[in-house]
């Protein structure tokens, strides 16, 4: 019997077709065996897909026109050309077993239509199915264990290269410089999604495919924690070996952002004026916000204003607060901060006194690195006994890597806090300078015009604490100003000389830096700055 053979050389890029011919040699070596064994082959089906999975249209055109009866045999270099999954290797066997395919020839195997060479195709067909699955899970394996030593096992991100020559991940200079300005441009509160796909268009950094980076895939780099040396691999939290490009308090306050900016907003109706948010309510507690009216009299005269006032959401509480113009409540808040104005004379011997005692502050920094230290050892074995809780499996997965994730997020603050202190123990004076600068600068801001200059001044004096109550703006400082203030009084009912500064100095003891290190350092260690040592 003349049979009719479809040639079907087949070739994929996954790990387990490496060492198999090309798609040339196959067809090569196929018709050679064609010609020496007088096969008819009357149609040649090429595919460059993986048979892990079923679905392969060329492999499921040429078995259509098998059914259709332009051919009734397939010639192949190997059973696992045709099918490496049990839907393809039983389709075969199925046609086989309706007459459709009446021969199969393979130059490294042998097959007949009889029970024993349907047997034994089957079982071709399983090895390679348990070939392919032992390999996929071989390599997951070897992926788990790569994660296990810190080695991210994927493709780099934007500002790292995957060094195939040492197989790991390296910094990519050029790149990693644009990325951490990019997670500082949006830091600062005020930038969009849309800002930050320019930004790195300008500089050069474009996706894979050459074009601008979306916003969304802005999201996923700002977001990404693998920039500060961590990694998620199976929805799980890793330490990595890479080198950190951007610091974990950037890269929080980041997160903070792109959380804030991600919640719906609702457009006002009157445009926020320039103490809006500065103030709380005294009565209910709810926010001050400001509106702009137009008052048109009966003699033709338009007089525009601005009012603030509680915004009375607070159901719970009939707010009886009444509003106040912009005018009355500048002054106000320009006699607040002239209160927290420092003295020309005090600011020049503050200056002096930390020049004086800037060395002094490597003691405190000590105490405050070793105590770091201790709560990294302790964080460390909290996750080993975590690790062994869900080996045992005392712990639920879901618990195992939210835990985990709290505990390497701590210990990486602490790491960064401690290389900062460690790197930057004398670096307060500079931000002392500034502090002292601006204490000084008060006077001036206070006199002036610009409403927004005044509100910063006041948010770094007061913070939150600024009340609006019967027309009247009043709070308690924050430090280093709440000094401030306790030193204004003393000087009312002492001379200055009795105000005395302890003998540590000016700089910043252990206490203050472990207790404010979260804020600014520039408040850290002014609570001792309004004070004086006999020399004032």
């Amino acid at each position: 019997m003349n049979n009719k053979y479809f040639l079907y050389a087949r070739k994929s890029t996954d790990v387990e077709d490496k060492q198999v011919l090309s798609i040339e040699a196959q067809i090569a070596e196929l018709r050679a065996f064609a010609k020496q064994n007088n096969l008819n082959v009357v149609d040649v089906f090429i595919e460059k897909q993986s048979a892990k999975i079923p679905g392969r249209p060329i492999f499921d055109e040429m078995l259509d026109k098998i059914e259709n009866g332009e051919a009734d045999g397939i010639l192949a270099w190997h059973p696992d050309r045709l099918a490496r999954n049990s839907v393809d290797g039983g389709q075969i066997i199925y046609l086989i077993d309706c007459g459709r395919i009446a021969a199969l020839k393979f130059p490294q195997f042998w097959f007949e239509p009889t029970p024993q060479g349907k047997f034994m195709l089957n079982i071709a067909f399983g090895q390679s199915k348990y070939y392919v699955d032992s390999l996929s899970e071989n390599t997951k394996r070897g992926l788990r264990q790569k994660v296990r030593r810190g080695e991210y096992p994927s493709v780099a991100p934007i500002g790292y290269i995957n060094d195939v020559r040492t197989k790991s991940i390296v910094v990519d200079k050029k790149k990693a410089k644009i990325i951490r300005q990019a997670f500082e441009f949006y830091a600062q509160g005020d930038k969009r999604l849309e800002d930050v796909s320019d930004f790195l268009a300008q500089r050069g950094i474009m996706s894979r495919g050459g074009k601008r980076i979306h916003k969304t895939r802005a999201t996923f780099i700002l977001s990404n924690p693998f920039y500060t040396g961590l990694f998620r691999y199976s929805k799980e939290l890793h330490e990595g070996k890479h080198e950190p490009i951007v610091a974990k308090k950037i890269f929080d306050k980041v997160q903070e952002v792109l959380k804030q900016r991600g919640r719906p907003h609702h457009k006002t109706k009157n445009e926020p004026q320039d103490y809006c948010g500065l103030l709380k309510c005294g009565t209910c507690g709810m926010s001050i916000t400001g509106e702009y009216r137009v008052k048109k009299q009966k003699n033709g005269n338009v007089h525009d204003y601005i009012y603030y006032h509680c915004t009375k959401k607070n159901k719970s509480v009939k707010c009886p607060e009444p509003c106040i113009r912009q005018e009355e409540l500048d002054k106000q808040i320009s006699s607040l901060l002239q209160k927290f104005s420092l003295r020309t004379d005090w600011a020049e011997k503050l200056l002096k006194m930390a020049e004086a005692n800037k060395e002094k502050s490597a003691q405190s920094v000590s105490a405050f690195v070793l105590e770091s230290q201790n709560q990294i050892r302790a964080i460390n074995v909290k996750l080993q006994r975590l690790l062994d809780g869900y080996l045992e499996q005392d712990i639920e997965r879901e618990i195992y890597r939210e835990q985990k994730t709290k505990l390497l997020m701590e210990k990486k603050s602490l790491d960064e806090k401690m290389a900062r202190i460690e790197q930057k123990q004398n670096n307060w004076l500079e931000p002392m300078k500034e502090w002292i600068k601006v204490a000084s600068n008060l006077v001036k801001i206070a006199r002036d015009s610009n409403l927004l200059e005044k509100k910063v001044a006041a948010k770094e004096i007061f913070g939150s604490n600024l009340r609006l109550a019967s027309r009247a703006a009043r709070g308690n400082p924050i430090l280093p100003y709440e000094a401030a203030q306790r030193a204004a009084e003393l000087i009312g009912e002492k001379s200055e000389s009795l105000i005395l500064v302890p003998e540590v100095g000016v700089e910043p003891t252990r206490d203050v830096i472990s207790r404010h290190f979260k804020c600014r350092l520039s408040t850290s260690f002014s609570t001792r700055a309004f004070h004086t040592h006999g020399q004032l």
